[in-house]
């Protein structure tokens, strides 16, 4: 799996100008403050097609073949900036600088305390009030003789929503000719800080707005999850997925469980909760499957993470998206891989920790076929 990792970046670092795959850039309006928003749209040679913007890095609309190769957006979003900054669940973007919770909205670092924005109950989500989906990215695009490559980068100063250290982040989007969608995330830091980056994207694949996700078969390769209490922080238990509504070791529908009486169940309003994959953390390889029988339509995600937030739109209220359509609830489905909420209050999670001198770097990959 290495070998393949170096092959993606390999021929993502080779840049040209006349391939069949292409990066097209025009504007998307400005924010409230005035800040101009471009939107990048990545296409390779087979049709497939991600629109990305710089407000958030915000995955926009993400058009995959289905089994007939008909083309369809398998991603919630709006067609407006004023929308993302007024009423979006996340919708596309990357969060961080921590992705998920910190309990108590705190954390120490070398004996000392740090305080975030408490956003989320009594909870830091996302990196805190103005975390990184809403901030302004700047972008820059290539071709390469395989893909489309948009490298978006980032400040967070030192304090920002409470965390120490000048963070400086990177996310490339990579949409390759083999229909993956590789995400690098990279940052360094200037004093010791914590960082958690990850995709907040809604999929359906059925096409955005097109029913809810309840049909879709899921398979997580996850021995164990993370229990959390009613504040959905984790307790630090890791529970056996088996014999409980979370086994997704086997393809699996989503609404096939999801009303059973099961405590963590009722304590998400359904799935929100992070599943530990039963491979090594860090090690690259499958983590998930995610099938829509109608259409065919199929995704397959392999990553170095160690864990991934399976949301399903519990608390989605029925926003009014692109084209019109209403997504209501459970109308799509989250699959963010990271490390485990709440682990710079955990010891015995994975760290994420980063200190002066290392490279946060970690790669997620989205392959899009059908069967």
């Amino acid at each position: 799996m290495k070998k393949y990792i170096s092959a993606i970046l390999a021929l993502a670092a080779l840049s040209g100008a006349a391939f069949a795959q292409s990066v097209k850039e025009s504007d998307f309006g400005k924010t409230k403050d005035g800040v101009a928003v471009k939107e990048f749209t990545l296409k390779n040679k087979k049709g497939m097609c991600v629109k990305v913007i710089t407000y958030g890095a915000i995955i926009r609309e993400l058009w995959a073949p289905d089994r007939d190769g008909k083309m369809a957006d398998v991603v919630l979003g709006f067609d407006n900036i004023e929308d993302y900054e007024t009423k979006s669940p996340y919708f596309g973007a990357v969060v961080g600088r921590y992705g998920n919770r910190i309990g108590g909205a705190k954390f120490s670092i070398d004996g000392r305390e740090y305080n975030l924005p408490k956003n989320n109950g009594e909870a830091c989500l996302h990196g805190g009030n103005v975390g990184f989906d809403k901030k302004v990215w700047n972008a820059k695009s290539s071709t390469t003789v395989d893909a489309a490559v948009l490298t978006l980068t980032v400040l967070s100063p030192d304090g920002d929503q409470g965390f120490p250290g000048n963070l400086n982040a990177t996310v490339i989007y990579t949409l390759n000719n083999r229909n993956e969608l590789v995400v690098e995330y990279k940052a360094t830091t200037d004093a010791p800080t914590v960082c958690n980056l990850t995709n907040h994207t809604y999929f359906n694949l059925a096409g955005a707005g097109n029913g809810n996700i309840l049909n879709h078969e899921l398979t997580i390769d996850a021995d164990k999850f993370t229990v959390v209490d009613s504040g959905l922080i984790p307790t630090g238990e890791l529970r056996d997925v088996s014999g409980t509504p979370f086994d997704f070791r086997k393809p699996k529908t989503i609404g096939s469980r999801i009303e059973f009486d099961y405590e963590q169940l009722k304590v998400g309003k359904g799935y929100d909760h992070n599943f530990v994959f039963s491979k090594k953390p860090g090690d690259f390889g499958f983590g998930i499957r995610l099938y829509e029988p109608n259409s065919g339509r199929q995704m397959t995600v392999f990553t170095q993470e160690p864990g991934v937030q399976f949301y399903c739109g519990n608390v989605l209220e029925s926003p009014t998206g692109k084209n019109m359509k209403k997504y209501h609830y459970r109308y799509g489905l989250a699959l963010e891989t990271q490390h485990f909420p709440d682990s710079p209050n955990q010891k015995d999670f994975p760290s994420t920790l980063l200190r002066p001198g290392d490279i946060y770097s970690t790669v997620t990959v989205f392959k899009f076929d059908a069967q």
